[in-house]
């Protein structure tokens, strides 16, 4: 998972980077608001954000989020301690709040709650299973080879399972933010369906991708 921090006091900053990229984290780093705010669409699982930073604020970033992320998990880290700007920030859509000064374990334990997997596998049916920690796909026990970018889709759907995602989100989180299109998106889906059960993707047209209502997490 890739997550976001925009922190103006580099020296915290990058403690915080170096304790989440320990923990299997995959880290940017941002301390001004209008550089955080063109990253947006760089495929974040989690975002960590100081509210007094320089240009566009951490609430306001926040609310740009909300109208456009709506399921990704916000961390306001602040020395702000002022209820207003607290109730602001949940009001906003955060998931959580913490105080400046606090405990790297805090920050820690609190993006492990928000971004945990409740399970160890994807399973499609008894046949097919994806393995959400070594990022493998088996049919029974033989392993299928799959590429970044299939493995980044599937991974969509962990923290809302039948949710459906659609093109704008899989071009956000699947292409890191990079610019794509709907061929090479359904490109992509018709290469993992081939892999899958059939029916293990359900199309809906003109709109996205699900998976089907018969997988879980287990």
């Amino acid at each position: 998972m890739k997550i976001l921090i925009l922190e103006d006091n580099d020296r915290l900053s990058n403690v915080m980077k170096q304790a989440l990229v320990s923990e299997g984290y995959k880290v940017e780093c941002f301390n001004d608001g209008d550089k955080a705010l063109e990253a947006l669409g760089n495929g974040y699982g989690c975002f960590i954000l100081d509210i007094n930073v320089p240009n566009l604020d951490g609430i306001t970033i926040l609310e740009y989020i909300r109208m456009n992320h709506s399921q990704t998990p916000v961390i306001i880290v602040s020395s702000n301690h002022d209820l207003e700007k607290i109730q602001k920030s949940y009001e906003t859509g955060c998931d959580d709040y913490l105080k400046k000064p606090f405990y790297i374990f805090e920050l820690i334990q609190k993006v492990k709650k928000l971004c945990s997997i409740q399970g160890r596998y994807l399973q499609f049916d008894e046949v097919y299973k994806y393995d959400l920690q070594n990022h493998f796909l088996y049919k029974d026990d033989k392993e299928i080879e799959l590429t970044k970018k299939e493995i980044l889709f599937l991974e969509l759907f962990v923290k809302d399972l039948h949710h459906l995602a659609t093109y704008e989100e899989i071009e956000e989180y699947v292409w890191e933010g990079e610019e794509t299109n709907l061929i090479n998106i359904r490109t992509m889906i018709k290469r993992l369906r081939k892999k899958l059960p059939k029916n293990g993707i359900t199309i809906v047209k003109g709109m996205g991708y699900s998976l089907n209502k018969s997988t879980k997490i287990i």
